[in-house]
């Protein structure tokens, strides 16, 4: 495929280039750029992060040809300039892959947490219900079918998203499922994607550090509703009233817990151990839902993936029983088996909201004390650290603070902010810069009708530390720790 061929839906300023040469691939990274390849300069996200466009002659010397929207001085000989670089890989990337998003139903869910778990049952309502082979895209992996791939973010730069729909739809894959994050949406990195369906689920504090408030954020969000063909949101959540105005051109279901005046309700819910059992109220129908996973966010994310389900032409019973099947999902309210007279959670929470649910969540089913470990994320949105702080005063018995990922801060840094929440409140049983020594102190606390919740990185396998990623695992931790407390050590 030539240059022409694939800038051919893309506004072009100006090419200083052949642009009958045949291309053989897509980077944004000059440290894989290759001959014959496109080098998209992209903006940098973070503040005071490099523009792609510094790189552009190191990508022209690796015999790639630079897309940039201005020139850098020097410039490369040879390139293409566009007035939105951004939205020209989208649309590039599109074209050079064989538009693999007109060959399938995608499905996108957004909101600040429970993506991972909607996409997954969504995943499984789909295989038991229509039998069909679905993709998905998300946080912990890639998933073609049954086929696994690692995932580096929770939605992909755009040339990564079209050639994993391009391998999905090679390989079969009648629908993809995805988590589509704010970033992707305000980014232009799902532009080219058309959704049959997709769901807000919620809004809660995160990523200010790039939205910068909580408005920008949601605006963001809503932005994916004039992508789609069907809304499913959440009546319950903060900003609803802002994504059911950007859905009014689409027919739209609202869901809620605790109103009666909406498409999908739950009523008569039951929070146990085990999971959580409601009945599901729709118009002229009322259905039991049985989910293996606790908590009432987990109502919530049942109530989500039933109103996506009927919106791909499965019944609500039929989504409603396939949902009793559904297993837990890595690294959301994941419990680990101990062997032991006390419980071990790992949970995902690396939010204020998603920790005080699953402290709640955990305090609901625990004869004995809840015992948290968590820390929060370096190089990432600060306003937070505090007031999970405070949360993990508040809601638990113990708690241990420590790091997550602190990327290239420094861990005590961070620590301290997080202890500045706890003024005049329970403190530490310690703040504990190594992850591995938090975990093994909260382990040997444990007593029995205890649970130890580790909350923060969930599925994450690595700790990255300096821009460094080390192997990391919370699950590898815990049962080391368990086998320490066995022998006495």
């Amino acid at each position: 495929m030539n240059r022409t061929v694939v800038f051919a839906n893309t506004e072009v300023i100006e090419a200083r280039c052949d642009m009958g040469q045949e291309i053989t691939g897509l980077c944004t990274s000059s440290r894989t750029a290759g001959e014959g390849m496109l080098f998209f300069g992209l903006p940098g996200v973070a503040d005071g992060a490099r523009h792609g466009r510094d790189f552009a002659l190191s990508a022209a010397a690796a015999g790639a040809l630079p897309v940039l929207d201005a020139l850098p001085d020097p410039a490369p000989e040879a390139y293409i300039l566009v007035r939105d670089v951004r939205k020209a890989l989208a649309e590039c990337a599109a074209e050079y892959y064989g538009h693999p998003e007109r060959e399938m139903k995608i499905v996108g869910v957004t909101g600040t947490k429970g993506k991972t778990t909607v996409t997954h049952l969504l995943k499984h309502v789909l295989e038991d219900c229509l039998g069909a082979k679905v993709g998905l895209i998300g946080t912990n992996h890639i998933l073609i079918g049954d086929r696994e791939l690692p995932s580096a973010n929770t939605t992909p730069e755009a040339h990564e998203l079209s050639r994993y729909l391009r391998e999905m739809a090679d390989a079969g894959c009648g629908y993809a499922v995805m988590e589509v994050s704010s970033h992707s949406l305000a980014l232009s990195r799902v532009k080219e994607l058309h959704f049959a369906a997709a769901a807000f689920l919620n809004l809660t504090l995160d990523h200010l550090d790039y939205h910068k408030t909580m408005e920008n954020y949601a605006a963001a969000k809503a932005l994916i509703f004039g992508m789609s063909d069907t809304a499913v949101i959440s009546a319950d959540a903060d900003f609803s009233e802002m994504m059911i105005s950007a859905a009014k051109d689409i027919p739209t279901t609202l869901f809620s817990t605790r109103r009666n005046d909406v498409g999908l309700v739950a009523k008569d819910i039951r929070l146990q151990q085990s999971g959580c059992v409601f009945e599901a109220v729709a118009p002229g129908e009322l259905h039991r839902v049985r989910l293996p996973i606790p908590g009432m966010f987990s109502v919530y994310n049942a109530l989500a993936v039933l109103g996506l389900a009927r919106d791909l032409g499965i019944s609500l019973s039929a989504a409603a029983e396939s949902l009793a099947g559904a297993g837990n999902v890595r690294g959301r309210c994941e419990a680990v088996e101990t062997g032991s007279d006390f419980g071990v959670i790992i949970d995902y929470a690396h939010t204020p909201d998603s920790l005080s649910n699953i402290l709640r969540t955990v305090r609901g089913f625990t004869a004995g004390r809840v015992i948290a470990v968590f820390g929060c994320g370096g190089d990432r949105d600060r306003t937070k650290r505090p007031i999970m702080g405070a949360i993990a005063a508040e809601l638990s018995d113990v708690y241990y603070v420590t790091s997550d990922n602190p990327r290239t801060e420094v861990p005590e840094a961070i620590i301290e902010e997080i202890l500045a929440g706890v003024k005049g409140k329970r403190q530490p049983r310690a703040a504990e810069p190594d992850r591995r020594s938090a975990i093994r102190a909260a382990i040997a606390e444990a007593k029995a009708g205890d649970t130890v919740v580790i909350a923060g990185k969930g599925h994450e396998d690595y700790q990255e530390i300096m821009g460094v990623k080390h192997h990391f695992d919370d699950r590898e931790e815990v049962l080391a720790a368990l086998e320490l407390f066995r022998k006495g050590e």
